[in-house]
């Protein structure tokens, strides 16, 4: 089951000012195309667990989430991750394909110079779907609030031994 509901995906086009376009999959197919895309780019990130755990479909509603200081109840879905999911649905249906990456690191470019022409790439991350993985500024948005931070801190301890 996709998030949200087709009419308050259509809400959220007209309040954004948004069109589908003419051929466009209907709004249930895009909806799940994009609740996949938010569970699967960010459901690790999620605080909390599923609720229902592995048999559940969706990473929302979860047990033990929490956003701006707040516990989430475990059978809520917040509006946010809707939000989200359709913001990623629009951007699957102006271009299709664009929420799905397929990436191999074979025959990766560090440097690359024809003649008098050299061109040099960015390094990525090491990690070749991460880095070919759609980014929507309105979806991080959205769900910043709900992430647990990327970076991990180290810690120190110190030891007493005596």
């Amino acid at each position: 089951m996709a998030y949200g509901s087709d009419s308050a995906f259509t809400a959220w086009l007209a309040i954004n000012g948004q069109t589908l376009p003419a051929g466009a999959p209907d709004a249930a197919i895009l909806r799940q195309r994009g609740s996949q895309y938010v569970d699967n780019t960010y459901g690790s990130r999620f605080w909390g667990v599923p609720t229902l755990g592995i048999a559940q479909e969706r990473a929302w509603p979860r047990t033990g989430a929490k956003a701006y200081g707040q516990i989430i109840p475990d059978d809520v879905i917040p509006v946010a991750i809707e939000q989200a999911s359709y913001a990623a649905a629009y951007q699957e249906a102006i271009k299709p394909g664009s929420l799905t990456v397929s990436a191999t690191a074979i025959g990766a470019v560090k440097r690359k110079k024809i003649g008098p022409i050299e061109k040099e790439f960015f390094e990525g991350s090491g990690d070749v779907v991460a880095d070919g993985t759609l980014k929507l500024s309105a979806v991080e948005g959205l769900l910043a609030p709900y992430l647990k931070p990327e970076t991990t801190l180290a810690s120190l301890g110190l030891w007493a031994v005596g």
